[in-house]
This record gives C-alpha cells, sequence and structure tokens, in this order.
C-alpha cells in the first residue's frame, strides 16, 4: 500500500464512523464544507460558505471542527508510517547516516584514530522539556497508538475492524483536558518516548560498528556519543508547580523506568547468552549478580562490570556474541544508566538572586545584598565561595521561600547517591545578565553540600550580545574556576525571547554572533565548553531539522559537542517509532560530527559585514511593528492568544509574573498564536529589510556558500510556505478597517518574492515531500481555520462568548495545530 491509499482508508473510515454516530446529515455537512473550501481555494466565491457557517450552532461548529482534526490526526499517523515504510526500503548508504559522516571525514584526511578522538570529545544532549504544544489526552493518545500499529496491516479485514473500533471510540471520548496537567503527568508523557529510543539505541550503535569497519576496514568500539536529558519535574522558571516535592516525584519516575529498561535488557542478555565454558555458565552468573541488584535497588557499578563481560566474551572466541548480544545492555546502560535522563535544575535569576539575599540576611553578612551594584555583588559571592560555612543555622527550618529555592537541590544530591552522578545534570539560570547571576546558584547548593555546575541561559537580544564579557570575566574567578576544575562550562542560548525582542534575522544573527564570540572567550580561557541551544519546534523558536541546525553553526564554536531542547509535538514526530527515533538520532549525529570537524577559518569579511547591516535593519524593521501603539490590540484581535491562555496543555503560565504585557508573554503562545491564522510572523517578519540591506547578488553567494546564511533562509522558507495569505485574510476580517493589516500583508508577499530570487527557486523547490504534505492538507485544515474565525467573531460580540463558545473554539484550536504542526 502507499501512503495515498492508507490515507484514504482511513478517510473512509472515520467517514464511517460519523455517519453512524451523528448521522447521515452531519456527515453530508462535512462532506459539503470541504468540497466548498476547495472551491473557494481554487477561486471561487465564498458566498456560501460564509452563509453555512454562519447558520451553525456552537454544537455543529465543534463537531465539525472535530472531524476535520480527527482527519489530520490519522493523516499524521500515515505520514509517520510512510516515513518507516521508506527508510525500510532504503538499500545502501542512507543520506545524513554515520556511514555517511565517516566517509566525508575521510575525504576531509581524518583517519580512524581521528574520528575515535572526534567521537570521545564530542557529546550531543538531548533535552526533553515541558513546553507542550501536544495538546492530547493521554487516553487520546493511547487509542492513535493503537491505530498506528495497525497501519502496515490494513489490507486485513481484522486489523481494519481494530481501526475502526479505536476511531469509533475516539469520536466519543472527550478531546480536551478538563484539569491542568501536573507536573507528574508531563514528566510520564514525555518519558513515553524513551521505549522507542532504547529500542534505537543498539541499532545505532550497530550503525557506528558497522562504518568504521565499511569506511576504514577498522573495527572499532567507539560508543555513541549521546546522552539524555529532561527539564520536565526540574524547570521552576515561571512555574510554581515545580516544587521540591515534584522534583522528587520526576527523579523517582526516572529510576523506576530505568530499572524497567535494565531488567529487560538483563533478561534478554541472559537468556541469549546461554554459552558454558569450564563446566560453568559464568556470563550468566554474572548476568544473574547484575539483575539482582538492580532489582533489589542496590548500587552497583554496571558499565565496568558489562565492559568487562564484553571483554572476556572477545577473549573467550565468542565475538558475535559479544557485538551482537550483549550490545542491547550496553547500550542501554551506556546511555540510560540507573538513571535514565539526567534532570536539570532550571530558575529564573531573579529568585536565586532573592534567595540569596534571604540567606545573606539571615546569617548578618549583608542586609541588602540586592540593592548592592554588581562589582560589590561579585565581591561578596566570590569571598563567600572561599568560605565552606553555610549560611543558614544548623537544624533550623527553612522558610517556605528557601526551600523551594534550596529542596530541588536536596533532591537531586539524594538521587545522585542512588542512581548515580548522571541522575543531575546542571543547573540553568534563566535571564542571566550579570557574573552575579551564575555565581548565586553555587550559594544555594552549598548549603545542603552538593556541587552543582550553573549554565547561564543568555535570551535577549542584550544579553545575548553582553553574554562573551560576562563568560569572560566568570571565567577570569580563581573562585569559580575552582568550581568548575576539569569541567565543561556549558552556555545556554536562548531562541524564544531573542526572537520575540527583535525578530528572526536578527535573533539568528545575534545568537550566531554570541556563540562565536563566547567561544572565542572559553578557547582563550583554556576551558572546554559546550553550547546549549533552547530550540522549539516553530521556526520563530529556532525549530527545522537537526541536521541542518548543527551543520548552520559558526565554525569552530562546536568543542565539548552540543546540546539541544526537544519540545512539544516534536516528541512524538521523532520518536513515535524506533526506526524514526534511529533517523532522527543519526541525522543529529551526522550534523554533529562533520560541524565539530571543521575547521575555525575566518569568515568573508563582507559577508559578516553584510550581515551586521541586516540584522540592523531587521531588528529596526521588527521593532517598528511590535512598538507600533495598535500592535498590542491588533495581535489580540487577529489571534486567538486569550483562548490559546484557557487551554489545560501545561502545568505552566503562559506568562511570567507581572502586568500582561509582551515581554512577559511566553514564547510558546506567542508563536502558536499565530500558526494559528497562519501569518508565522515570528518565523519570517523583518527578513525583507535585512535581504534587502545585503543586496541580491551578495545574499545569493552568501547563500550558496555559507552554512549558517543557507540554514537561515531555508529555515524562513519552510515558515513562509506555511504561512497562508487566504486564511490569514480571515483572521483580518475580525478587525478591519487596521492600519497594520495590509502592512503584514505587503511585507509577505515581499518577502516570497525577494527569498525565491536569492535562493533560485520556489519556496521549498528542494523539499518536494513538504511542500507535497503542505498542499494536501490545506483542503481539510482550511474548515478549521473558518469555524474558528466564525467562532471568534461570535464570542467577542456576545457576553461572556469566551465561556459559552469555550469549547468549541479549543477544539478548534486543537484541530489547527494537528494539521500545521510544528506550532511551538
Amino acid at each position: 500500500m502507499s501512503i495515498r491509499s492508507d490515507v484514504n482508508l482511513l478517510g473512509r473510515t472515520l467517514g464511517l464512523v460519523l455517519k453512524e454516530q451523528e448521522g447521515e446529515a452531519f456527515f453530508e455537512l462535512v462532506e459539503r464544507t470541504r468540497a466548498l473550501v476547495r472551491e473557494v481555494r481554487a477561486g471561487g466565491d465564498d458566498a456560501e460558505l460564509r452563509a453555512m457557517l454562519a447558520g451553525l450552532s456552537g454544537a455543529d461548529a465543534g463537531n465539525l471542527a472535530r472531524a476535520f482534526t480527527w482527519y489530520f490526526q490519522l493523516v499524521n499517523l500515515a505520514e509517520e508510517y510512510e516515513r518507516v515504510r521508506v527508510l525500510r526500503a532504503v538499500t545502501g548508504v542512507r543520506p545524513q547516516s554515520l556511514e555517511q559522516a565517516l566517509t566525508e571525514l575521510k575525504a576531509q584526511g581524518l583517519s580512524a584514530a581521528d574520528v575515535e578522538a572526534l567521537i570521545e570529545r564530542v557529546d550531543l544532549g538531548l533535552t526533553f522539556t515541558a513546553h507542550p504544544t501536544e495538546m492530547r489526552r493521554r487516553t487520546i493518545r493511547n487509542h492513535l497508538v493503537e491505530v498506528a500499529r495497525a497501519i502496515p496491516d490494513l489490507a486485513d479485514e481484522g486489523a481494519l475492524d481494530r481501526v475502526t473500533a479505536h476511531v469509533e471510540a475516539m469520536w466519543t471520548t472527550p478531546e480536551l483536558r478538563r484539569l491542568k496537567p501536573t507536573v507528574l503527568d508531563e514528566v510520564k508523557g514525555g518519558l513515553n518516548y524513551i521505549t522507542s529510543i532504547a529500542q534505537a539505541l543498539p541499532e545505532l550503535q550497530r550503525d557506528l560498528r558497522r562504518a568504521f569497519k565499511n569506511v576504514f576496514e577498522h573495527d572499532s568500539e567507539a560508543a555513541l556519543p549521546l546522552h539524555f536529558s529532561s527539564w520536565m519535574g526540574g524547570d521552576r522558571d515561571g512555574n510554581p508547580f515545580v516544587t521540591p516535592q515534584a522534583t522528587r516525584e520526576a527523579l523517582e519516575v526516572h529510576r523506576e523506568r530505568a530499572r524497567e529498561l535494565l531488567l529487560s535488557a538483563v533478561q534478554r542478555a541472559y537468556a541469549d547468552l546461554s554459552q558454558e565454558l569450564g563446566g560453568h555458565e559464568a556470563y550468566r552468573e554474572e548476568l544473574r549478580d547484575l539483575h539482582g541488584a538492580i532489582r533489589d535497588g542496590h548500587p552497583v557499578e554496571l558499565l565496568p562490570r558489562l565492559d568487562a563481560l564484553h571483554l572476556q566474551l572477545h577473549q573467550d572466541g565468542q565475538h558475535r556474541s559479544a557485538d551482537t548480544l550483549l550490545t542491547p545492555l550496553l547500550s542501554l546502560t551506556r546511555v540510560f544508566g540507573q538513571h535514565l535522563v539526567s534532570l536539570d535544575l532550571r530558575e529564573h535569576s531573579a529568585q536565586t538572586g532573592a534567595a540569596v539575599a534571604e540567606l545573606l540576611r539571615a546569617a548578618d553578612v549583608e542586609a541588602d545584598y540586592l540593592a548592592l551594584a554588581e562589582p560589590a555583588k561579585q565581591e561578596l559571592l566570590a569571598r563567600e565561595l572561599r568560605s565552606r560555612r553555610p549560611l543558614w543555622p544548623a537544624g533550623e527550618a527553612l522558610p517556605d521561600a528557601l526551600e523551594n529555592a534550596i529542596g530541588p537541590i536536596r533532591e537531586v544530591k539524594q538521587a545522585t547517591r542512588v542512581a548515580g552522578p548522571r541522575a543531575f545534570g546542571r543547573y540553568i539560570v534563566s535571564m542571566s545578565e550579570s557574573v552575579s547571576d551564575v555565581l548565586e546558584p553555587l550559594l544555594l547548593a552549598r548549603e545542603v553540600g552538593f556541587a552543582i555546575l550553573p549554565v547561564p541561559l543568555f535570551e535577549t537580544l542584550e544579553d545575548l550580545e553582553n553574554a562573551p564579557q560576562v563568560v569572560q570575566a566568570l571565567l577570569s574567578l580563581p573562585e569559580y574556576r575552582a568550581v568548575l576544575g576539569d569541567g565543561v562550562q556549558e552556555i545556554m542560548l536562548g531562541y524564544s525571547d531573542s526572537n520575540k525582542d527583535t525578530g528572526f534575522l536578527a535573533a539568528n544573527w545575534a545568537l550566531h554572533e554570541a556563540q562565536r564570540r563566547v567561544s572565542d572567550v572559553c578557547r582563550g580561557a583554556g576551558v572546554r565548553w559546550r553550547f546549549f541551544h533552547g530550540r522549539g519546534t516553530s521556526i520563530g523558536r529556532g525549530g527545522g531539522p537537526a541536521s541542518r541546525a548543527i551543520l548552520g553553526q559558526p565554525a569552530g564554536t562546536i568543542d565539548a559537542g552540543l546540546r539541544i531542547t526537544e519540545q512539544g509535538e516534536a516528541l512524538a514526530d521523532k520518536y513515535s517509532h524506533p526506526l524514526l527515533a534511529r533517523r532522527n538520532l543519526e541525522q543529529a549525529l551526522y550534523g554533529l560530527l562533520l560541524a565539530a570537524a571543521r575547521r575555525n577559518d575566518e569568515l568573508k569579511e563582507d559577508w559578516t559585514a553584510a550581515m551586521g547591516r541586516a540584522a540592523k535593519a531587521s531588528a529596526g524593521a521588527y521593532r517598528a511593528l511590535v512598538d507600533d501603539p495598535d500592535f498590542i490590540g491588533f495581535f489580540e484581535g487577529v489571534t486567538p492568544i486569550h483562548e490559546i491562555a484557557r487551554l489545560n496543555i501545561a502545568s505552566r503560565p503562559v506568562r511570567r509574573p507581572g502586568a500582561p504585557s509582551l515581554s512577559n508573554l511566553r514564547a510558546i503562545p506567542w508563536v502558536m498564536s499565530w500558526t494559528q491564522n497562519r501569518a508565522n510572523l515570528p518565523g519570517w517578519y523583518g527578513l525583507l529589510e535585512g535581504v534587502r540591506e545585503i543586496g541580491p547578488a551578495l545574499a545569493r553567494e552568501m547563500y550558496a556558500g555559507w552554512p549558517f546564511f543557507r540554514t537561515v533562509l531555508d529555515n524562513a522558507q519552510m515558515s513562509l510556505a506555511k504561512s497562508d495569505p487566504l486564511i490569514f485574510d480571515e483572521y483580518l476580517r475580525l478587525v478591519r478597517p487596521h492600519p497594520l493589516a495590509d502592512r503584514l500583508k505587503d511585507a509577505y508577499a515581499q518577502t516570497v518574492t525577494l527569498v525565491q530570487e536569492v535562493v533560485g527557486a520556489e519556496l521549498l523547490g528542494n523539499e518536494p515531500r513538504l511542500k507535497e504534505s503542505i498542499g494536501l492538507r490545506n483542503p481539510y485544515i482550511d474548515p478549521i481555520h473558518r469555524i474558528q474565525v466564525e467562532l471568534l467573531r461570535r464570542a467577542r460580540a456576545t457576553e461572556g462568548g469566551l465561556d459559552e463558545f469555550e469549547r468549541p473554539l479549543m477544539l478548534s484550536i486543537q484541530g489547527i495545530a494537528a494539521g500545521v504542526r510544528n506550532t511551538g
């Protein structure tokens, strides 16, 4: 079967359920809506469509949105299986595979030993975060999992019956959460994808071994340079529900999932390694002992003992058993161990500063720490770091504010005792602006006698520009260097606030320059470093293919590797199936190895000068828009931002504390609002003025020869292609006449023309599969957009309308997110 036949069969199945559950008249309404939307998109008159939607009851509008939403849920499953089918059909060396990476490195003159040293030096850290645009309830996801399992066998009548039963059950199951998910719900939901990853890891390890054999004719024991982390249960920034207890519960879930994985893998290895040498089953004896220790929760040095077992198998001539039968257990232990994922803690710098101020006040060290100038803060903190004394009196209970700041550190300390040092990752300091912001968590950790390595997170344009000076001052402090020791200094760069602050092009350039200049600082200080990119799934928040993003990193800036956040629906998109997980991981590793091997060549001065001018022009155009006195009203009028704020999709509030403003609105609802109306403003606005400043001829040269600039324009193409002026025009009817409406429409049209001129092709001309997918989805997502606009019109014209139309509006938001994907 093909994807088209799968989609047709799933669509007919949904149609059958709609007829049975809602009646023939409703089914005809769905079909008539689809036909009218097709006519309008083809250039026909929309009067009949408008009249029909205006006459719908709220219940019918909600059900109509649901029907098209379920179509997308099923289409998404078919597309995921098509990707699996394509991967299974590939013969030979896959593009962007580990073998291709080694082939390209060899062509650059690297030997097998050089590549092994490179793999030993770098590390790819993938970090799951609780920033969900995944709105489906767990119950619904479970039904969809069962449908996905049956898709390969749709030609079988029994499989089709199972699919139909699950679609029937889903139609009468409420899609919307009645309550916000708890932090623990987010932890468990995010970790569901570990199962697929665990199945992919042994295959990926064998891929690496085969790649060395095929490319270099060399056997290699190089391990995958890969680890996983999580923020779920540790990300306190703006989330009052991430309490010390929530952190403890998250860590307990990590240990239990790791225990389940390891016990299953040990049991499989025990069943396979049945050899009897010298009169006894030595391999099984060792595995039996490890199984008992894991089962009973005893501390055990798993990896050294498994490495020794692997070596013993080779020494006994059991080479295939060592490299095939023990590999699954060895791979899982190397990556997951008894900790599963490393939990990071994250807190806003204002909160860590307030907690330190309370400690210093209680210890009679400084009555008003927060009022001190930055040099005085640094001097005081450096002096305290030279001391080992705690600041809070021993044995006295901490007040709630301090317990919330210090308690999570105590919990990760306890977890490292049980599950090993990798149970805890790093302490992320959000909105880092100064050296004192990075030093303050060290005092908090000292109160519980635990060593942490803080990671400054530079987010706004100003903070990105100041990052090199802050890092240089930090690394110049002897007290801080004593804490860092031989460790790797991580520096986190945030895409969300920088984009919201200065727009798409200027934010990308600010990130590029911050990374390049901070690398020079670390190199000059003799410190190893690793950047941590806070990417979302949308282009406006650093989204796009991972390998492309990694290859677009500035040359010479990947030292100890790279960390990347994995957010929202990206988890399901990348890790729902072992083959998809394997493909995503190999592409990311491909990009990492090639980017890390790239020499630190000087960029052409005319390119960097042009980008500097372009960023300034682009930021000016963007700020002129968002600073316009009419902009906030326009934004709230043409997007469903207020409705999104009422969705129970995350434990975190949509705004940071303070009076409502654009600055404290979190990036996910900001971006999601613009994807709902298909303007996708955060992913392209300001690009027009920037590229004009460069000039088409020089821009074409930069696109051809500079991976960074190519990545920026290719990502912009994706965002522009997913934008839709026809649909955005419907949302503009909610605020017309408005002075900003034509400004945005004209900017979009001119940006598309200019980008196509630079890349030398229509939008996504080099990505036909994605282009086809967008084209196929439009006829089915159009009705949900139009229903949403109609519901917004009614809600805003009715006293208490948001309450009356809340459910159908929420269903429309969910449906558009399912259709567009990459929404946050």
